[in-house]
């Protein structure tokens, strides 16, 4: 068994980061979870499969306009909030100006030149939201954050940042298996193009109402887990269902050829990656912001992991 998927070494981490798991500890008590912040967590542990978010278990076409605060939208943004529930993606067309784009990648290159900032995971440069007060206010953004919260009637609150100097070049996934909330569907990102993205730069690609699909859990592709061990399967394994499901129920796939400023809003549960850089030679300068609804369990489903904030 290698160590990633030992749970006793999951609980001292957490334990030496127990002030960052204070945040699940209202609502534990609110949706009656009864374990330690360190325990290991996962959808086993939640009668609730689905998603209770009102515009999943409604249809924005019908209820958007019914809402509070729906007419103080831009007419633009409020078509595209009719659009969500259908779609479960919308783009916000030059939304950054170039100015703030380029605020963000000199942020970028001061933190990797100063040693702050390094790539994890291979190609991504994670949480440079703790580091940089320029790009903390990007995910802050005024009207984003309106967007976010009206299309999941809760404070959404950013949580982590990702840039990219590249394309990911990662297969078709859902955010949820790694970013996971109880009820289900609590989670949403934004993309930020931070440069005019090239065909064959390995543009960001997405399966228009996948977000529909059932959640895909650890108990769909991973059974098997116990008390002390993660189950056998690995990543690779989930992403080849992911496939399956797509070819399977023959979601068409769209590319964003992006331009700078551009803004790529998205479900929890829509199926997107990263497509084939066919110029190594190409960036593909971008920023990926998640964010939690403030008053759900947060945690990460693939390693059973409560979420750290």
């Amino acid at each position: 068994m290698s160590l990633k998927h030992f749970k006793p070494a999951h609980w001292l981490y957490n334990l030496l980061h127990y002030k960052q798991l204070l945040h699940n500890k209202k609502a534990y008590k609110k949706y009656n979870i009864k374990k330690s912040l360190i325990a290991s967590v996962s959808s086993r542990d939640f009668p609730d499969k689905e998603s209770r978010a009102w515009l999943d278990t409604g249809d924005s076409a019908v209820l958007a306009a019914q809402k509070e605060g729906f007419q103080q939208f831009p007419t633009g943004i409020q078509q595209k909030i009719r659009d969500w529930s259908t779609k479960g993606y919308m783009v916000l067309e030059n939304y950054f100006s170039p100015e703030a784009c380029d605020a963000i990648n000199k942020e970028i290159d001061t933190l990797m030149a100063n040693g702050a900032l390094q790539f994890k995971w291979g190609n991504k440069l994670m949480f440079a939201n703790k580091k940089s007060a320029v790009i903390r206010q990007a995910t802050k953004d005024p009207l984003i954050s309106r967007v976010l919260n009206f299309l999941l009637d809760k404070e959404m609150v950013p949580f982590q940042t990702i840039n990219f100097i590249n394309g990911s070049g990662q297969r078709a996934h859902s955010d949820s298996v790694h970013m996971t909330t109880y009820p289900l569907g609590y989670l949403t990102a934004i993309w930020v193009a931070l440069e005019d993205v090239h065909p064959d730069s390995g543009p960001l690609f997405y399966y228009p109402g996948s977000h529909k699909l059932p959640y895909l859990l650890n108990n769909h592709w991973n059974a098997g887990s116990s008390f002390l061990s993660l189950g056998k399967h690995d990543y690779p394994d989930y992403e080849d269902m992911v496939e399956e499901l797509l070819a399977k129920h023959k979601f068409p796939r769209e590319e964003l050829i992006a331009k700078k400023g551009d803004v790529l809003i998205w479900h929890a549960n829509l199926v997107h990656g990263g497509a084939p850089i066919r110029n190594p030679a190409l960036t593909r300068k971008s920023m990926v912001v998640h964010y939690y609804a403030s008053d759900v369990i947060k945690y990460h489903e693939i390693t059973e992991r409560p979420s750290l904030m």
